[in-house]
C-alpha cells in the first residue's frame, strides 16, 4: 500500500467523481464525528457509496492505485488516532439500510442498525434476535465481530452473507459454516471482504412477549452501562475464564481517568469519553488498564475495538 506522500488525493477524488456525485466525498473527513468515541483525527477522504455499482468501481480503483482503506458502518467499534487514517474510508449511504422480512428470514443490508433488525423482527412476531437490539453497530460490523450480548451472538442465527471480494473483482454467497464464526471474530477480519448483506434464521413467536423480553434487556443495559457517554462498548474482548470488567475492577481501576477517557464508574469493562478525550488519552488509558491487569493477575487483555491511523 501506498504510504501518505505517495497518495495523490485531488487525483484520486478527481477518478473517484467519475461515478460517484461529488458531494458525496468528504476531504479530510474527522472520524471524531463518525465514531461513536467521538474523537480521533481526520482520514484523507471519506467516499459514501449509494449502491453496489459504487462501492465494487471504488474498491477496483482503491485497489489498482494501492491505496489503504477500510469500510465503516456506525462507527461503533473503532478508534482512530490522533494522527488521523492516511487513506479512504468508505461509508455505506442510505441505500444500504434495507430491511426485508420473508416468513421467518429476516435479510438485511450491511448498513442497517442491528437495533433497527431487532426491533422489526419483533414487529414481525420473529424471535433470536432480542440479545441485539441494545447493539449500537450496523449489520456489516456485527457480522465482521460476530457481536453478542447477553448470552447471544450473530452467528447462532445467521444463515449466509452476500460479500464482494477485497477488490471489488467478484460478489458472492458464503454460508455460516464458511465464515468461521467464534467470539468476537469472522473469515472476513482475514480476508478483509466486504459484506453486502446478511440473512438470519429466527422463530415465530408472539409479539408482545417477543417485545416485553427486548424490553428487560434494554433496561438491564441502561441499569449498568454507560449509554449516555461516548464509548465504544466493552473495550476488551473476554479473556478465557474470566470477565474483562471484573478484572478492571478487582485491579481497582474502576473510575480511573487519564485526561478526558475514563474507566467507566458504572462498568469498569467500558472506556468512556467524558467530553474532551483524545484517541492518545483512550489509548494510554488502555495501556494502563492492561499492564495493571498483567502484574496483577498474570491474564493480558486484548482490545475488541479496532484500533487505525497513525
Amino acid at each position: 500500500m501506498k504510504s501518505e506522500k505517495q497518495i495523490d488525493i485531488e487525483y484520486l477524488c478527481l477518478k473517484i467523481k467519475e461515478f460517484v456525485n461529488f458531494e458525496r466525498i468528504i476531504i479530510n473527513a474527522s472520524m471524531s464525528k463518525y465514531t461513536s468515541f467521538r474523537t480521533g483525527g481526520n482520514a484523507s477522504a471519506m467516499v459514501i457509496v449509494e449502491n453496489i455499482v459504487e462501492l465494487k468501481k471504488l474498491l477496483c480503483l482503491l485497489t489498482e492505485e494501492q491505496v489503504p482503506h477500510i469500510l465503516l458502518g456506525n462507527g461503533s467499534n473503532i478508534l482512530v488516532k490522533d494522527g488521523g487514517y492516511k487513506g479512504i474510508v468508505i461509508k455505506l449511504g442510505n441505500s444500504f439500510n434495507t430491511v426485508k422480512v420473508e416468513e421467518n428470514k429476516i435479510t438485511a443490508y450491511a448498513g442497517a442498525k442491528i437495533t433497527a433488525v431487532a426491533k422489526a423482527a419483533m414487529e414481525h412476531g420473529l424471535s433470536g434476535m432480542e440479545f441485539a437490539s441494545g447493539i449500537p453497530g450496523s449489520v456489516g460490523g456485527g457480522v465482521f465481530m460476530n457481536a453478542g450480548a447477553y448470552g447471544g451472538e450473530i452467528k447462532d442465527i445467521i444463515v449466509s452473507v452476500q460479500a464482494i471480494t477485497k477488490d471489488g473483482s467478484r460478489e458472492y454467497e458464503i454460508s455460516r459454516e464458511e465464515m468461521l464464526m467464534g467470539y468476537r471474530t469472522s473469515s472476513f477480519q482475514k480476508t478483509g471482504d466486504i459484506i453486502i448483506y446478511a440473512t438470519f434464521q429466527l422463530k415465530l413467536e408472539e409479539k408482545n412477549i417477543i417485545a416485553e423480553r427486548m424490553k428487560e434487556l434494554m433496561e438491564k443495559r441502561n441499569q449498568k452501562q454507560p449509554v449516555n457517554l461516548p464509548s465504544a462498548g466493552s473495550f476488551f474482548k473476554r479473556p478465557e475464564g474470566y470477565y474483562a470488567g471484573k478484572l478492571i475492577q478487582d485491579s481497582g481501576l474502576k473510575g480511573l481517568s487519564v485526561g478526558g477517557a475514563q474507566v467507566s464508574p458504572m462498568h469498569a469493562g467500558f472506556i468512556v469519553n467524558n467530553g474532551d478525550a483524545t484517541a492518545g488519552d483512550i489509548l494510554k488509558l488502555m495501556k494502563l488498564i492492561q499492564n495493571t491487569v498483567f502484574e496483577k493477575f498474570g491474564v493480558r487483555l486484548e482490545p475488541e475495538v479496532r484500533i487505525l491511523g497513525d
